[in-house]
């Protein structure tokens, strides 16, 4: 096991927006040391967005191709940047390295932090599915809300003012309504919004890129993995 060598990390976009995989490569710049090596990939096929149950089974069979062709390996730690965690665990059986998923690695953060937090997502079919993942983690009874603001993914990725303030209502809501002390941002869409809501509002707030880009980061440190 060679101690010296630069970390490598693996991000993996689970959907095809390509765009949204280079936001979260410039925002990786703040959670990572610049001795760290990050390669950020999206499947070349599968949803453009990961909204309902059909995305999330065709974006799994896309990782698991990933996975099996090779693209996976060499690396200490890998990211998987969705917010729902699809196929992590059999990701993790893939590759002999530590996997992280985001809403795992948001949740980690969240409870060390004063609660209880609300989790602010994209579309409402996402609900559903963000609250039987907090009931798996032992999450639920911290939880004080879990909110959506009615925009597509893709449109959370994007700059338009009306998904920005749509997206403000939300965390406002979940604060003055809900009695929320963090905001954790429940979905990889709304990647690189936390420190402006958090400026706007005085309140921690979540992105789970960067948790889970820190988490992985520190357990590729361990070397736990057969990278040589």
């Amino acid at each position: 096991m060679n101690n010296t060598r630069p970390l490598r990390l693996l991000l993996i976009n689970p959907n095809t927006n390509a765009a949204l995989t280079r936001q979260m490569q410039q925002l990786a710049g703040t959670a990572i040391s610049a001795q760290t090596q990050l390669h950020c990939i999206n499947p070349p096929a599968g949803p453009h967005a990961i909204e309902r149950q059909a995305d999330r089974d065709a974006a799994s069979a896309q990782l698991l191709a990933l996975a099996n062709s090779g693209a996976c390996q060499g690396y200490d730690a890998l990211i998987l940047a969705c917010f729902d965690d699809i196929a992590l665990q059999t990701l993790r059986e893939s590759v002999r390295v530590p996997v992280i998923g985001l809403c795992e690695a948001a949740l980690f953060a969240a409870r060390a932090l004063p609660g209880p937090f609300a989790i602010i997502t994209t579309v409402h079919a996402a609900v559903p599915g963000i609250r039987a993942m907090l009931t798996r983690y032992g999450a639920a009874d911290q939880t004080c809300s879990v909110r959506a603001a009615g925009i597509g993914v893709a449109q959370a990725a994007g700059t338009d003012t009306l998904v920005a303030e749509k997206i403000a209502a939300c965390v406002r809501a979940a604060i003055e309504q809900d009695g929320a002390k963090t905001i954790v941002l429940g979905s990889g869409g709304l990647t690189g919004r936390a420190a402006d809501l958090q400026r706007s509002f005085n309140l921690p707030t979540i992105d789970p890129v960067l948790c889970a880009l820190a988490l992985a980061q520190s357990l590729a440190r361990l070397r736990l993995g057969s990278v040589t």
